[in-house]
């Protein structure tokens, strides 16, 4: 089990992965800037598309890392 507050699941079919916070779906991202915009709507302020990338390890990351949008 994870203890990471930011869950980005595998990616669907159709494209895109979806985003929880603290066990609450926030969205379907389909680019780190997404998920950069929907963390900061969830009051993770601050995070851009860079930081999401070079602090993945913060995030749990199914199904592949911040690289992977389309299964």
């Amino acid at each position: 089990m994870s203890t990471a507050r930011v869950v980005v699941h595998p990616p669907a079919e159709t494209g895109g992965r979806r985003v929880t916070v603290d066990g609450v779906s926030i969205g379907v991202a389909f680019s780190l800037h997404d998920l950069a915009v929907f963390l900061e709507r969830a009051s993770l302020e601050g995070w851009d598309e860079l930081d999401v990338a070079q602090h993945a390890e913060l995030i749990d990351w199914r199904g592949g890392g911040p690289e992977a949008w389309e299964s």
